[in-house]
């Protein structure tokens, strides 16, 4: 699939990155669209969750440039990156077990001031409807797929123009996946754009716009997620033959 320059948002040129001497990412280049769900796939070792780290400052790429909105952003910390518009759920639990929904929503949001944060927790809970229900309760006796929600809910705070979101999937039951899926596609329709890992392959592309599959730390394949969720030769090409369902 083509690329129409205006429409990116983010875009890896020729980027090299990884840990100490392991290199990962092998003059990677790819882009990701506005309003759009961009899903990154393949094997094991890839570069997937590579790609949002080196994103969202937590890796320095080698060479290369890493441009969001037009601007390049090598070098940045996640807190410029998270001040500019950029904002990453990554694997995992990440929330403060023993603190209320009320108390980590307010954690994620220490650097707004404090009317604009009350407000911007009144929009988030008219979103996810069930932790409004749970504001006083600690984090830790949530259930997974509420913690999940809180923890999409808490990167909102700062109305990010993309959302990174490493693996949303793992731990969930499949309704619950459902849930976020389409929580993920009402962003994307409501203009903000989304990079999405997620092993459950075949579910997250019946979700996203575009899949991009990377193979060796190479963007192996662009093409549009429905057209590539009809292909036979899915699981061979890209997943190893171990796509779920």
């Amino acid at each position: 699939m083509a690329t129409n320059p205006s429409s990116s948002l983010i875009e890896f040129k020729s980027v090299v990155a990884g840990y100490t001497h392991l290199t990962i990412l092998n003059e990677l280049t790819l882009d990701a669209r506005r309003g759009e769900i961009t899903l990154l796939i393949g094997p094991n070792g890839a570069g997937k969750s590579t790609v949002l780290k080196t994103l969202f400052g937590m890796l320095t790429p080698r060479s290369g440039e890493v441009r969001f909105n037009g601007e390049t952003i090598n070098g940045r910390t996640p807190r410029q990156l998270l001040a500019q518009g950029m904002a990453f759920v990554p694997q995992g639990r990440n929330l403060f077990g023993s603190l209320s929904v009320l108390h980590n929503l307010e954690l994620g949001g220490l650097q707004l001031p404090r009317q604009v944060l009350k407000d911007r927790i009144e929009e988030v809970m008219q979103l996810f409807p069930r932790l409004l229900q749970r504001i006083d309760q600690r984090a830790a006796s949530l259930s997974g797929g509420e913690q999940k929600q809180l923890e999409i809910g808490r990167a909102l705070l700062v109305r990010p123009e993309v959302l990174l979101i490493d693996e949303p999937s793992i731990g969930l039951a499949p309704i619950v996946v459902q849930d976020v899926m389409n929580l993920l596609k009402n962003l994307a329709q409501s203009g903000k754009s989304v990079l999405m890992v997620e092993q459950n392959v075949r579910t997250a592309l019946k979700y996203a716009d575009r899949a991009l599959a990377l193979e060796m730390g190479r963007l192996a394949l662009d093409q549009p997620a429905a057209q590539l969720l009809e292909d036979p030769n899915l699981n061979r090409l890209f997943l190893g033959g171990s796509a779920k369902s």
